[in-house]
């Protein structure tokens, strides 16, 4: 085990670091709070101010100056640069009011962070691995033993970060970010968690002309090139840690499908993007029926905006469907998804392939009144399908109009509206439209973070439809389960466990009930998770047979605090 683990089953730690080495290491160092024995054992006299402070004090002092500051973007590098100092801190300062601090060290701040900060990625324990300086070497670059106790890597290339696009090794932000998640609502300690950046150029002329760009100034490399380097990546981490959870995110659409299909079954590898989406989503719309929303085998879908967020929902949500004893072909056709060159049909140009099982038949739109029948638009399609369900994939501000949404009020008792697109100023339509628009009927979620809204005299819950709900438990799964591959049928059973945790199930009145649980509660959420998708691993033979109360105790053991623990010498 390495001078950085965490993971100890004893109640001290020991390390053979000392002086400023100690100082240095974010895991490890605790500031002001060593106290006197460590001072003299680690030779730290001199190097820290003479008052010897509790983790409390120091969190309650953070937490005053952080409030001081002028705006949560502030705030957000402000608690990037205690990060990089003292994780410890970082975690007791946002697990006081996780609901708080969510919004502040994610979306939407660190979007803006990828944009105008990019210094602040440069973290010492991410890693930046340079199509230009290290094709050949990153097996020798992941040898290092500091990171030996690596269990969890968030790897993302820059390709499409949130609602911003290419952002190129600037995009370091979102793996810091992911991580920061799995520690702080499921508890992976932060000594086994590695961000890195693949950076393969940038397409993005500003980032190019800036000077201050801290990435590959040469346009994103594609093709054959393109698919080397990934693949000498998962090799080289497939061989280094034969036990780990390589987590995808931000890759472009293309890509992502394509690299997920290529490896999920090498290793225990999963997109988000994709899966996790997904994951969060079918959970959401399984609460949804609880709360009055259409029975599955009655809902009709249709997602605007199909990359591959939105072919990841249609998959998961299609073998739900199938699993409730639809045929695949049957499932298949309850969807109609609409992309840039309108509903998506069999024979169009430009089919892709995460689109393919979804193409609705070339002459569905025969009897149709249409414009232009070579391209179907979403409020045509809406007018025609009569869906009870709408998901804004798309990333298109505005998207959803009052003529798309309202006739869904006459058509469906309960019609459910995801409006999943991030940032905020990217959501296809706010939820207190949406609930003006349906007469308040409308079963809500997005994909940032709204306020209730009043309607009718009542506040009314807008759910958010975030992947913190499914991808920390799937990473406390890997770790205290074993789990060599993930599958779809993880994810089923992932949203399966969210939805039993749901408020508005059994509420007397589910219109002011939430969907999902508080995210004061994603801790528990994630056990909850975690212990769904290491029984369904068992059932599908990729982890190891364990007896309920093995698995209870490893999950317990997995699970990481931010505390102090004493330090000994090595």
């Amino acid at each position: 085990m390495s001078d950085t683990a965490r993971a100890m089953l004893s109640s001290s730690l020991k390390t053979a670091l000392s002086g400023r080495e100690l100082l240095d290491c974010p895991v490890l160092n605790k500031g002001n709070a060593f106290d006197r024995r460590e001072r003299d054992l680690f030779g730290l006299h001199g190097l820290l101010p003479a008052s010897v402070a509790t983790l409390a004090e120091q969190a309650d002092l953070a937490r005053a100056r952080l409030a001081a500051l002028p705006d949560n973007f502030a705030r957000h590098i402000a608690l990037r640069e205690i990060q990089d100092r003292n994780e410890t801190l970082f975690y007791a300062i946002i697990d006081e009011a996780l609901e708080a601090w969510l919004p502040i060290i994610y979306t939407p701040a660190i979007g803006r962070a990828c944009r105008e900060f990019s210094h602040i990625w440069t973290r010492p324990r991410g890693l930046f691995l340079s199509y230009a300086e290290h094709r050949g070497r990153i097996a020798e670059i992941l040898a290092s033993p500091q990171f030996d106790d690596v269990r969890v890597i968030v790897a993302s290339d820059g390709g499409s970060i949130l609602g911003i696009g290419d952002q190129g090794a600037n995009g370091m932000g979102i793996p810091i970010g992911k991580l920061s998640l799995y520690t702080a609502c499921g508890g992976l300690d932060p000594a086994r968690a590695l961000p890195i950046l693949l950076d393969v150029g940038t397409d993005n002329e500003t980032l190019l002309a800036d000077p201050e760009y801290i990435g590959w100034r040469h346009a994103r490399v594609r093709g054959a090139d393109y698919e080397a380097f990934i693949a000498e990546f998962v090799q080289a981490v497939n061989t280094r840690w034969p036990n780990i959870a390589l987590h995808w995110e931000d890759l472009s659409g293309a890509d992502a499908l394509r690299i997920l299909r290529r490896y999920r079954g090498e290793m225990c590898t999963y997109n988000d993007d994709i899966q996790g989406t997904a994951g969060v989503t079918a959970g959401a719309l399984l609460a949804a029926i609880k709360a009055g929303g259409a029975p599955l085998d009655a809902q009709k879908i249709v997602i605007f905006g199909a990359g591959g967020a939105g072919c990841g929902i249609a998959d998961l949500l299609a073998q739900m469907m199938v699993a409730g004893g639809m045929t695949e072909q049957e499932a298949a056709r309850r969807f109609f998804m609409v992309d840039i060159n309108g509903l998506v049909r069999e024979g169009m140009p430009g089919v892709t392939e995460g689109q393919q099982p979804f193409a609705q038949p070339a002459d569905v739109a025969a009897g149709w009144r249409v414009d232009d029948a070579a391209h179907i638009t979403l409020a045509e399609v809406m007018a025609h399908v009569h869906p009870t369900m709408l998901i804004g994939t798309s990333g298109q501000g505005g998207a959803f109009t009052r003529e798309i949404v309202a006739p869904m009020a006459q058509q469906a008792a309960r019609p459910v509206i995801f409006a999943l697109s991030n940032p905020t100023a990217n959501i296809e339509a706010t939820p207190a439209d949406l609930l003006a628009w349906t007469q308040g009927r409308a079963i809500i979620g997005t994909g940032g973070p709204f306020a209730p809204v009043e309607y009718a005299g009542r506040l009314r819950p807008v759910d958010q439809i975030n992947n913190s709900y499914v991808f920390p438990g799937v990473g406390l799964a890997v770790v205290a389960g074993g789990i060599t591959r993930m599958t779809d049928g993880m994810f089923l059973a992932a949203a399966h466990a969210l939805a039993e945790l749901s408020p508005a199930a059994g509420a007397a009145d589910p219109t002011t009930a939430p969907l999902l649980p508080p995210v004061s509660e994603l801790r528990l959420v994630a056990t909850a998770v975690a212990r769904a998708v290491i029984a369904q691993g068992q059932k599908e033979g990729v982890a190891p047979q364990a007896a309920p109360h093995e698995v209870e105790t490893a999950l317990r053991d997995a699970v990481w605090t931010a505390r102090y623990r004493p330090y000994e010498k090595a």
